[in-house]
């Protein structure tokens, strides 16, 4: 006689699951909070204004995934600063239990600072390399425009601060040289092919010393994931669940970043203000909040709206401002 097959339909899974959990969820988020935290599969999109709570969300939905057995290293959390992370994983653990404090957390850098330690080797770097702060990367600039003679030029060339942010720009915007000079240093764009010239200069002489600067770690970061398959992969199947904080204020760049180590398993959260981005001098796109719909399709969009910041009369007043920005 042929035995019967019973199966425990995951709705009931979860919601025993639920009950059963030390945190009660439901009583200490809101609804839209709640969602996000129990949206655990799959692309979601927070939309998440000042006051809304979107730490608090971050932070249970961290505290969820330990809880459910997900293994904490599993788990990448990406914020802007270190301090955020380290905060957000302090108070998940007190939530849960000290397991939270093994979450990959930490900001775009000193993740890429971590992986590019293993495998550096495949871009021709030693694993040693060594990482060239601003200043340093300025000084860095400066002796190779003395050595190449355009401290003596007769037209006067960028100085070293200016070539960095020129330089900075043109790898975190993902945008040529001639564009970035032609619209926001017009000024110096008859000396546009020199400085080009030197920026190949500037990238021999660091592959030659084995150094990278900061936007070095992103970019062989992303080189790393897009001609490597293999590490994609294994990168992937490391980190299965990824949180993205701020995502307003990424650039071109980390949103690569983050379509490449997601496009396997698809479980990206990422958090962010669409109304709201402060870091464009940076070369940050408040475009990306808009297209990560379009970089990971079918995208579940969860919107936290009730403040605990504000009082109404100020609410209003700012979203009457924001109606009317261009």
């Amino acid at each position: 006689m042929e035995k019967k097959k019973y199966t425990l339909k995951r709705e009931i899974f979860e919601e025993r699951s639920v009950k059963s959990s030390k945190i009660r969820y439901a009583d200490e988020l809101n609804p839209a909070q709640y969602e996000a935290v129990m949206t655990l599969e799959g692309p979601v999109l927070v939309i998440a204004g000042a006051g809304t709570g979107k730490t608090r969300t971050i932070t249970y939905r961290v505290a969820r995934l330990v809880e459910i057995g997900v293994n904490p290293e599993s788990i990448l959390l990406l914020t802007f600063t270190r301090k955020a992370a380290q905060e957000m994983l302090s108070r998940a653990s007190i939530l849960l239990d000290a397991r939270c404090d093994r979450v990959s957390g930490g900001t775009f850098h000193s993740f890429a600072n971590l992986t590019l330690r293993k495998y550096a080797h495949l871009l021709k770097y030693d694993n040693s390399f060594t990482i060239l702060d601003q200043g340093d990367a300025e000084d860095v600039i400066n002796l190779l425009r003395t050595q190449e003679g355009y401290d003596k030029a007769k037209v006067r060339f960028p100085r070293k601060q200016t070539l960095y942010e020129i330089y900075s720009k043109t790898i975190n915007t993902e945008t040529p040289i001639e564009e970035i000079v032609l619209e926001e240093f017009p000024h110096y764009y008859e000396q546009v092919e020199d400085i080009v010239k030197l920026f190949r200069i500037y990238n021999s002489y660091k592959a030659k010393h084995n150094l990278m600067d900061y936007d070095d770690l992103l970019l062989n970061l992303k080189r790393l994931l897009e001609e490597f398959d293999d590490v994609r992969k294994k990168l992937a199947n490391q980190y299965k669940y990824i949180m993205v904080d701020e995502y307003q204020d990424t650039n071109r760049l980390q949103a690569d970043i983050i379509r490449l180590l997601g496009m396997e398993h698809r479980n990206v959260m990422a958090v962010g203000d669409d109304s709201q981005s402060i870091y464009a001098f940076r070369g940050s796109n408040f475009r990306n909040i808009m297209d990560f719909p379009k970089d990971f399709p079918d995208t579940k969009i969860i919107k936290l709206e009730e403040n605990y910041r504000s009082t109404q009369p100020i609410l209003k007043l700012a979203n009457e401002l924001i109606d009317r920005a261009r």
